[in-house]
């Protein structure tokens, strides 16, 4: 799978979750700053990339990821 796939499937989960549009979804959005997601989002946004890419996440370090490119970075470790 490569980094434009993976991309595309963040921004689906992330518009899903966050209610937002993707026309604003970009890598460089911070997921409270800029998408404003609340602590208990973070948390579903974790288990729903776990469900998308079918991976196990840590949820400590993937909690850490503060950005869209961030999770893109992060997920593709996982997904080949």
């Amino acid at each position: 799978m490569d980094r434009n796939d993976v991309e595309k499937r963040v921004t689906k989960v992330v518009c899903q979750v966050l209610g937002c549009d993707a026309d604003i979804v970009k890598p460089e959005c911070h997921f409270v700053f800029d998408l404003g997601a609340e602590s208990s989002q973070s948390v579903e946004l974790v288990a729903a990339f776990e469900g998308e890419f079918q991976i196990e996440m840590d949820e400590d370090s993937a909690l850490e990821v503060q950005t869209v490119g961030g999770a893109v970075e992060y997920i593709s470790k996982f997904v080949k």
